[in-house]
């Protein structure tokens, strides 16, 4: 009989390491084991605005994202069936034609600051992570990411923590610290936290 597959989540504010951490744990499980789900590339489409326009939207609301799309592909995903999701393209906020294909696997691991906020999505999840980075340590990495990936300049990075990551991660994000079952907290080795929540994943599936 064909098992299941256990669905990691590992959420936090921007910039509090999850893509490190999840990538980690992808590759110490292994890629014929494990799916690696970024919930940024669940952005929606927003072609049918001006390039400028689309700047000033608040991509750190849950709306920004379409996360029943995410929960659907996740209930394909453990039911064992791949899933097809287009590629996000965030210098100009809009999905590409190219397309990315999303197979099952023993393991899905999904990273995002929004994953656990609606409960319908929240409730697939097996185990839920939270990384509780402090907030002068994840401004100056999303700063660095945003710039350098994001072809950002470092002023609008700076109005939209203000005007929008702050607050959202006040009123969103961080509230779903209650809903998780680990907590990493500030200030800890990557590497020693992949080696420990790996473990801690493998031995939930015995594998």
């Amino acid at each position: 009989m064909k098992t299941k597959s256990f669905i990691v989540g590992i959420a936090g504010g921007t910039g509090s390491g999850k893509t490190t951490i999840a990538a980690g744990i992808a590759a110490a499980i292994g890629a014929e084991r494990a799916t690696l789900i970024d919930a940024d590339s669940y952005y929606a489409d927003l072609s049918h605005l001006p390039l400028q326009a689309r700047h000033y939207e608040n991509f750190d609301h849950p709306n920004a994202l379409n996360l029943a799309l995410l929960a659907q592909h996740l209930r394909n995903l453990k039911s064992g069936k791949p899933v097809t999701r287009h590629v996000y393209d965030f210098a100009t906020h809009t999905s590409l034609r190219e397309t990315v294909i999303l197979k099952p696997a023993p393991v899905i691991i999904v990273e995002g600051i929004l994953i656990f906020a609606p409960e319908e999505l929240r409730g697939l999840f097996n185990l839920k992570i939270y990384l509780d980075e402090d907030a002068d340590i994840r401004l100056l990495r999303r700063l660095q990411r945003d710039i350098a990936e994001r072809g950002r300049t470092m002023e609008s990075v700076a109005r939209q923590y203000l005007e929008q990551v702050r607050p959202m991660h006040e009123q969103f994000v961080e509230p779903t610290k209650a809903h998780t079952d680990i907590i990493i907290g500030p200030g800890q080795d990557s590497n020693h936290v992949i080696e420990r929540l790996t473990a801690v994943i493998l031995k939930k599936l015995a594998i």
